[in-house]
């Protein structure tokens, strides 16, 4: 058995699988099915091992927010890069979320979240949602120092 997302573009899937291998490191386009064109038809990639699959199926379902790909990063310049590459040509969300160029919704996060999120103090945890409800690009100090209560 596997697991696999599956995600439906109008006609981007190529161009967002050549893209999507560039920015997240240890990825890569693992097959191309071709229509008789040449055209993409399915692409298959692994982003940092996890497969993905896109497809060119037609407008018929449009990608929404209800789903995203989430990139946990180690970094505030990992979360800078991959926040402006992929917002270039789309839109900044709320909390970390936004839609690139070809209209997939991701999230950026740091990886030191969680513990921030679901830390032992309410309080501190309650600091850190607030703040974090009123970005757009996680900023990891800032989001420390609400738990830290700076």
């Amino acid at each position: 058995m596997s697991v696999n997302t599956f995600l439906w573009f109008d006609s981007e899937a190529e161009q967002a699988a050549t893209r999507y291998v560039e920015l997240v490191a240890n990825s890569r386009i693992t097959d191309i099915a071709r229509h008789p064109d040449g055209s993409a038809f399915i692409v298959s990639i692994e982003l940092d091992g996890q497969s993905i699959t896109l497809m060119n199926g037609g407008p018929g379902h449009p990608l929404t927010d209800a789903a995203s790909i989430q990139v946990v990063v180690d970094s505030q310049e990992e979360v800078d890069r991959l926040w402006d590459a992929l917002t270039e040509g789309g839109t900044p969300g709320n909390c970390g979320w936004l839609t690139d160029r070809y209209g997939l919704s991701w999230q950026v996060a740091p990886a030191g979240l969680p513990e921030l999120m679901m830390g032992d103090d309410p309080a501190k945890t309650a600091a850190v949602g607030t703040v974090l409800r009123t970005m757009s690009k996680l900023d990891i100090k800032v989001l420390r120092d609400a738990y830290d209560g700076a």
